[in-house]
């Protein structure tokens, strides 16, 4: 049996590392670059696609979110001499967007001459570092982690062996607080608050991605081992993880085909020393407002990005704000910024955004994405998310870089033609138990046409405000995922079909006939219903063109079927 192939960006790296392609950085031709020059180029920060040649990104990392005056203010200034598009990404760091080709170069050199780096925030690398907002100043901050981010950055930047050369992308996340704004458990590997033996320190999730939670690696270590933790993961994964198949490089994967315990056994050998089981994690939920009362007495405030995009202007403002008040600035992962140190309860700001809970990725300025929640608001009632602070992950095509699958909601924007003339739809996530872990959401529908989101998402929350539940997670732990996906399917359709909103009875066993008699007793006067004998599929295929399709315009469309019972 033939041994396999390397993939393509092995067989780059095979042929120059990516830290020696950089000696032939500044003699680029960047609006004619070939397919290899790209891939290195993301190793700087550079992302360009063959079919926007002429457009970059250049992704800036900002270790553990926080950031000096100085540097938002000079970042600011290129923005506005460039007019460049701003972000801020779901890992903390920031994005410039709509860069052309004679500037790249320039630009490129003017934001690494500040305090900040581009390096290794795309490609095969550890990217951007990430913890909460408020660590260590807020009131559930227990162990600081910042030095320990500083330090794992530090060993990565510019080190030729791991520049662009690992088999793929590591994500990681640190957080000494036993509360956090977003959860960390979509990440590589997430160092979470533990205790043991009544000493704190950190337990290890490790093989999340955009699709799967991070799994308990039985590893418990104390601030000053994690560290050397972090070394030996990074030697065992560049030695051992797979080269091959692209779309199998992912630690996930390595995790999947060799198992944990032996994963684990890799590492300490690198490592050097046994480790220790894991401890009590330390994780709970907690509800933040916009000031938020920090361990000092002083205050913090949530300034809410308009999803994730900043103006020069706007940068400058919130920067002058902190020279004058003494406040620090960091970022989120929530893609809002957080001002920490205020004296008082009192900022300079007005906000009418509703979308202090919404992670989006890039949208259109991303060549990928099929929707941007950014400029298409209207498909989501954000009033009553907002109001009730429900999680929402919004990634503009499958890749997720919204985070779709670790939200109360998630929604990913697809191009469809199923129900007809639609621009575009969105598939639907619900339930994912995401604080601790437990749980990535359910498919709850493959497509919605944009038209009828609203209608859904707004239907979803109804049932929600009908429940005695503290929040949109706990409903789904408590109510929703007592039930199979299907039956909700089913339950929302029938539904918005006679324009109610029934509350959810109390769940039975996932069993269909269970959960069918359920059906047939709050929806005895339904028309058009015919039920296969194990599962509700075929028929939420034929409500949702009942639904959501234009008779006539969709070459698949089928009348519904006059029936009046189920088989």
């Amino acid at each position: 049996m033939s041994e396999p192939k390397l993939n393509k960006r092995e067989r780059y790296k095979a042929q120059m590392s990516p830290y020696d392609f950089y000696a032939e950085f500044e003699t680029l031709d960047f609006e004619s670059l070939s397919e290899g020059e790209r891939y290195y180029l993301q190793d700087y920060g550079i992302f360009n696609t063959e079919f926007l040649e002429d457009e970059f990104t250049l992704r800036i990392r900002v270790p553990g979110g926080r950031i000096s005056v100085d540097d938002f203010k000079a970042i600011a200034e290129v923005a506005s001499e460039y007019d460049l598009t701003v972000i801020l990404t779901v890992r903390g760091g920031m994005q410039l967007h709509d860069i052309e080709a004679d500037d790249i170069l320039d630009i490129h050199k003017r934001i690494n001459a500040l305090g900040v780096t581009t390096w290794q925030s795309f490609g095969d690398n550890v990217r951007n570092i990430v913890t909460d907002p408020y660590e260590g100043r807020g009131v559930h901050s227990e162990l600081e982690v910042y030095g320990l981010i500083e330090q794992m950055q530090e060993y990565i930047i510019q080190n030729p062996k791991y520049v662009g050369m690992l088999p793929r992308r590591v994500s990681i996340g640190i957080s000494g607080n036993s509360a956090n704004v977003v959860s960390f458990f979509a990440n590589d590997i997430y160092f979470a608050l533990a205790q043991k033996n009544e000493a704190l320190g950190f337990n290890v999730y490790m093989g999340g991605k955009n699709s799967e939670v991070a799994k308990c690696a039985d590893i418990f270590l104390k601030q000053e081992e994690v560290f050397d933790f972090y070394r030996a993961f990074l030697e065992t994964f560049y030695k051992r993880g797979s080269r091959f198949s692209r779309s199998k490089t992912r630690l996930f994967y390595l995790i999947e085909e060799i198992g944990m315990p032996q994963l684990r056994t890799y590492i300490e050998e690198a490592y050097g020393h046994a480790f220790k089981t894991a401890g009590k994690v330390c994780l709970a939920k907690a509800k933040f407002e916009s000031f938020e009362m920090l361990k000092d007495g002083t205050f913090a405030y949530r300034y809410q990005t308009n999803f994730s995009r900043l103006k020069a202007d706007e940068i400058l403002g919130i920067a002058n704000f902190a020279l004058e008040s003494g406040a620090e600035i960091r970022f989120g992962i929530d893609q809002n910024i957080y001002l920490l140190g205020l004296k008082e309860k009192v900022v300079p700001f007005e906000h009418t955004m509703e979308n202090s809970t919404v992670l989006t990725c890039a949208g259109n300025l991303c060549p990928y994405a099929v929707w941007s929640i950014k400029d298409d608001t209207e498909y989501l009632p954000l009033d009553k998310i907002e109001e009730h602070q429900i999680h929402i992950g919004f990634s503009g095509c499958a890749k997720g870089c919204g985070r779709h699958h670790h939200t109360d909601i998630g929604l990913i924007g697809l191009k469809t033609s199923h129900f007809g003339d639609t621009e575009g739809g969105a598939r639907v996530h619900l339930g994912a138990e995401h604080s601790d872990g437990a749980s990535t959401g359910r498919m709850l529908f493959s497509m919605v046409p944009f038209v009828h989101l609203r209608s859904l998402i707004s239907l979803i929350i109804a049932l929600y405000e009908q429940s005695s539940c503290e929040d949109f997670e706990s409903y789904a732990k408590y109510e929703l995922n007592h039930f199979s996906i299907e039956f909700l399917s089913m339950w929302y359709l029938l539904n918005l079909k006679h324009q109610s909103a029934l509350k959810l009875p109390e769940a039975v066993d996932k069993d269909f006939i269970g959960e069918l008699e359920l059906l047939k007793e709050f929806f005895e006067e339904i028309e058009m219903l015919e039920l296969v004998e194990t599962h509700f599929r075929d028929t939420i295929s034929t409500l949702s063109k009942e639904l959501w399709t234009v008779a006539g315009e969709d070459p698949n469309y089928k009348p519904p079927i006059e029936r009046h019972v189920f088989r």
